[in-house]
């Protein structure tokens, strides 16, 4: 059990440092200044679980687990020192790699706060509730990047461009099944491989869901 939790804190630290990068550098490209940037950083981090706690009815564990609000503002304070110090680096090829990097992150965040959710909620004692730990998975997924997105202003990435939300959902279904049949660490492995092999499809060959085109 000591490794399982092990395993467990690395990939939560993991996906707090990929979704905080995400949110950091959204505040960047709004120009907003340090301190908005570790604000955004930290919420596209923690919002999602925070979220999802509430809903369970707990105290949120960013508040009571300090760790990952530390590690969110450091990792957005970071993000905001490269950007204002280096800021042409980002330009050209190394832009483009910049991005599939953000991309990755992104991917790697969604994936692991997907499964997070599902066992925390199995935690809970609602092994046998399949929606519901489908839904909190998909938030904790998604919410951090929903609350990012309103705070600055944009359509929320969710609900305009790629396969997003449902990557997290189905990644949440195949989480709770496998757990039943396989256990803990192989769900969890298992069901962030699918989320994120989704979002690299999805964003490679640009899968949208069907949409209404408004003409001006």
């Amino acid at each position: 059990m000591e490794i399982q939790n092990v395993i467990v804190f690395c990939m939560e630290l993991m996906g707090t440092v990929a979704f905080a990068a995400s949110g950091a550098m959204t505040g960047v490209n709004c120009g907003m200044d340090v301190f908005g940037v570790c604000v955004l950083g930290v919420i596209t981090a923690v919002g999602g679980g925070m979220t999802r706690d509430v809903i369970l009815g707990n105290v949120p564990g960013a508040l009571t687990r300090p760790v990952y609000v530390i590690a969110a503002v450091a990792t957005a304070v970071a993000v905001f020192a490269a950007s204002y110090f280096k800021r042409h680096l980002l330009q050209g090829a190394v832009g483009i790699l910049y991005d599939r990097v953000m991309l990755i992150m992104d991917s790697i965040g969604l994936g692991i706060f997907t499964v997070m959710g599902v066992m925390t909620g199995i935690g809970q004692g609602y092994i046998d509730n399949t929606f519901l730990l489908t839904v909190l998975g998909t938030l904790t997924g998604v919410g951090g990047g929903l609350l990012r997105d309103m705070m600055a202003g944009q359509p929320p990435y969710i609900f305009v461009k790629h396969i997003y939300a449902c990557a997290s959902v189905v990644g949440a279904v195949s989480c709770v099944y496998m757990y039943r049949i396989f256990g803990q660490i192989p769900a969890m492995v298992t069901a962030s491989v699918l989320i994120i092999g989704i979002r690299f499809l999805a964003a490679h060959y640009h899968w949208n869901l069907p949409r209404i085109e408004i003409e001006e």
